[in-house]
């Protein structure tokens, strides 16, 4: 049986997992959905109830019926020849995530995550909502796109912007960036374009540090992180350089929280960022359903590979 990784071509912590399970003599054909339909390919009959045959990519084929589970570590967008319009492209895009992907999402396999379950989990104010129904505390939060409800929530105090979705777009070639950002008085005096669409506000957490909780299975990993310049108190991913790393053991309460949030939303994996305040109270902030762990992993020595692997050999044993 063997273990499929929906991954990007370039993604060193999908080399290290593909190590991982080959040290323990697992099948595993790793697949970027960028070479769909050029450089892979899908043959399914729907047989008796169940799609059966096979998905080729990059010289590898495997069996439908013969996967056990199924790493989703958000794949690139197909990639459709050159000369198709964007109308083409659009509609061949379409085609491809409900034929592929529907037939991979049907399959009775462990997945880690299941997309559809990621794309649940991906709404901020339904994680918000979850974490507090699950016993986490959480920040007071304000999602609008009135000047005025900014204005008499920012009234009550310090008051941080942040994306509810990707904080970061491509334009003009480059890659514009928009981090957690603490609203100054000029910022609220000029609120222009606020009401052109959704955002999120928050009330500012005091914090002594971060820490980012790795939920893997039933395994749970944390690692404080701490900010050593004034662009990192506000955000961690302002600059990685000036950050430093130690493993923590969430209080039983913030552990407990996490995990009926994992089971509440269906999600095997989950990357949660807290602040711990200065009164040691962890307060929720977000949970990517895909986070990032690899560089964590080494900084703070945490074996979150090993229990990934761990669950991907199980497949739906796990």
């Amino acid at each position: 049986m063997t273990v499929l990784i929906l991954a990007p071509e370039l993604d060193l912590t999908a080399d290290r997992m593909v190590k991982a399970l080959e040290d323990r003599a697992v099948p595993v054909v790793r697949m970027d959905t960028a070479w769909f339909p050029q450089r892979a390919g899908i043959d399914a009959e729907l047989r008796n109830g169940r799609w059966m045959g096979t998905l080729s990519a990059a010289e590898r084929t495997v069996e439908l019926e013969g996967l056990r589970s199924i790493w989703y570590r958000s794949p690139s967008a197909f990639g459709f020849p050159e000369g198709m319009t964007a109308t083409e492209q659009h509609w061949a895009m379409t085609e491809a995530k409900l034929g592929l992907g529907g037939v991979l999402a049907s399959l009775p396999v462990k997945w880690v995550n299941h997309p559809a379950r990621n794309a649940d989990a991906s709404y901020k104010p339904v994680q918000l909502v979850t974490a507090a129904r699950c016993g986490l505390t959480v920040a007071e939060t304000l999602i609008t796109n009135s000047q005025a409800a900014v204005l008499r929530f920012a009234a009550s105090g310090q008051t941080v912007t942040k994306a509810l979705g990707a904080p970061s777009i491509r334009e003009e070639g480059g890659r514009k960036t928009a981090f957690t950002q603490l609203l100054a008085a000029s910022d609220l005096s000029d609120l222009r374009g606020v009401e052109v669409t959704a955002h999120q506000f928050q009330r500012w957490v005091p914090k002594s540090y971060e820490v980012r909780v790795i939920v893997a299975g039933g395994s749970l990993f944390a690692a404080a992180i701490h900010s050593n310049n004034a662009e990192t108190y506000i955000d961690w991913r302002n600059d990685y350089k000036a950050l430093s790393y130690n493993r923590v053991d969430p209080p039983p309460g913030v552990a407990t929280g996490v995990r009926e949030y994992c089971r509440e939303l269906g999600l095997a994996y989950g990357a949660f960022d807290f602040v711990v305040r200065p009164d040691g109270e962890w307060v929720f902030l977000e949970c990517n359903a895909g986070g990032q762990y690899g560089w964590l992993e080494d900084a703070a020595e945490l074996p979150i590979t090993a229990a990934l692997a761990d669950l991907l050999e199980k497949g739906n044993g796990a």
